[in-house]
């Protein structure tokens, strides 16, 4: 047990007791400050043993820039380091060490690599802990080839990687899903006799069940058993996961089931994965019969877990369900955060509550959310889906006062909105505001407004959007083409007689038939 306020005390009962420090002595109490997040008594000392004509050494100045990179004052760290050079001190391997790895935590790798740089001009070789540090940063920034070769170059100077440099490195090809070089870099391990160790298999596991690679996560859990280590929770969590982005529930409860059997306690990212799974099955019952165990567990569902289990109820139209889950989890202390919001917003709008989702939009403006052009189409679509064009008109007109610009998708529900009110012609000055606004109209833009104007018996200006249209490259869809041969066959109209449109592939982009 390390009693650092102990040591303290001694130090001071020696300066009572007249005993003499030294400069071992005074290192170890400048240690116990840092340890003890006390940074400005670690530096008094250091003044100190100025005043008392006590030379600090590396080990000084290493203890400093540690306790400083620890409690994440790494600008300082390097201050010190700056000052410690100028002062004629000599860095050692430990001082660059510590310094690398502490811009490596705040992601400064470009200055890491260039004091990587530094190191070997003042003599000194890094070793592989330096440089699993860098990789390590280089990897997660997404670095990959300065990775690679700052592998090579470790390689080339005789310096040996171990499991951590491989496991960096297999973390981000797993990340960009380039299995083949995945499967060279574990044939290297092996080939070196280098062990796969728990990260590794973890890495691999969750990596192969997010892509629904099951048979393969087995496999590797088998090889794990085979190889005497012990599966944790993450790897179990990781193939229930994977089960359940197949859709195969019946194969992530067995599993489930088992770690329970096997001693492990499922934790709540076990129960959260099972009641996502769930819910995207559209199986709520099972969902909300976990979700109970959890708490008969004495487990606490997160926010996570809340969502999860709202989203699936509005999903199934479980509004009531919805809105209970919603209010139980701020009676349970969990804070509702924007994506809890988001789907209640989205839910409500979706299946008629349009005077509850406009009360949620109001309390989210109150709690102080930044809701983006997102929330906005939302509740739009929702009032439009209502039938309050003239409440969704005015949402619509005070996103510039918002700093919002209204997206593709908000200017089609709109534009929609408008046309099935009866208002083709303000639905029109929408529909060529949008080019003005940067916003180029889509397929859907085309067809809504082509439809908008064919519901009207406006066959003349349908006919010059659909040129337009087509000349842009988009072709009309199913229910669009359908309406233009209604329209012929009932009207007798000249619409197409022009000849420059048909209902073939010039309209649709295939053969109608």
């Amino acid at each position: 047990m390390k009693n650092y306020d102990s040591a303290v005390s001694l130090c001071k009962r020696m300066e009572l007791e007249g005993i003499r420090h030294r400069v071992a002595t005074l290192n170890i109490l400048i240690n116990c400050f840092c340890r003890l997040g006390v940074l400005s008594f670690g530096f008094s000392t250091l003044g100190k043993m100025f005043k008392l004509g006590i030379e600090p050494d590396v080990i000084t100045f290493n203890t400093l820039i540690n306790g400083l990179c620890v409690q994440g004052k790494f600008a300082e760290s390097v201050t010190v380091f700056n000052e410690m050079v100028r002062d004629g001190y000599q860095p050692d391997l430990i001082t660059y060490g510590t310094l690398v790895n502490g811009l490596c935590k705040i992601g400064k790798t470009t200055e890491a690599i260039r004091l990587l740089k530094k190191m070997e001009q003042g003599g000194f070789q890094p070793n592989a802990i330096v440089y699993n540090t860098v990789i390590g940063s280089l990897c997660k920034d997404r670095f990959i080839t300065e990775a690679f070769n700052l592998f090579f170059e470790m390689n080339d100077k005789g310096i040996l990687p171990d499991v951590f440099t491989y496991n960096s490195l297999i973390q981000a090809m797993c990340d960009s899903q380039k299995w083949e070089e995945v499967k060279i870099l574990l044939s290297e391990m092996v080939g070196r006799g280098i062990k796969l160790d728990v990260c590794t298999f973890c890495i691999l596991v969750d990596a192969f069940s997010k892509e629904g690679m099951v048979s393969d996560t087995q496999k590797l859990i088998e090889e794990m058993i085979k190889q005497g280590i012990e599966p944790n929770i993450f790897i179990y969590n990781a193939l229930i996961d994977g089960y359940c982005l197949r859709g195969e529930m019946d194969k992530a409860r067995k599993v489930f089931d088992l770690i329970i059997n096997k001693g492990y306690v499922p934790d709540v990212f076990s129960y959260s994965i099972m009641i996502n799974g769930y819910c995207k099955a559209r199986m709520v019952d099972e969902a909300v019969k976990l979700f109970h165990k959890m708490s008969d567990r004495g487990l606490t569902p997160n926010t996570v877990t809340y969502n999860t289990l709202i989203m699936g109820m509005c999903q199934v139209g479980r509004l009531c369900a919805a809105l209970e889950l919603f209010e139980d989890m701020v009676a349970c202390g969990q804070v509702p955060d924007l994506m809890t919001y988001s789907i209640m917003l989205d839910g409500l709008c979706k299946h008629g509550h349009i005077h509850k989702a406009s009360e949620l939009f109001q309390g989210m403006q109150k709690n102080g959310f930044q809701l983006n052009i997102v929330h906005y189409t939302v509740l739009i679509d929702g009032m439009i889906r209502a039938g309050h064009v003239t409440g969704a008109k005015e949402l619509f007109s005070r996103l510039a006062t918002k700093g919002l610009r209204p997206n593709v998708y908000t200017y089609n529900i709109m534009i929609k909105g408008l046309c099935k009110a009866g208002a083709p012609n303000e639905a029109y000055e929408l529909f060529r505001t949008m080019e003005k606004d940067d916003c180029l109209p889509n397929d859907c833009s085309y067809n809504t407004m082509i439809r908008g104007f064919l519901q009207n018996k406006d066959t003349s200006r349908a006919r010059q959007l659909i040129d337009q249209m087509v000349g842009n490259g988009f072709s009309a869809d199913i229910s669009t083409s359908a309406m233009v041969v209604d329209l012929l066959l009932s009207d007798g109209t000249d619409l197409l007689r022009s000849g420059k449109v048909d209902t073939s592939e010039k309209i649709t982009g295939a053969d109608v038939k």
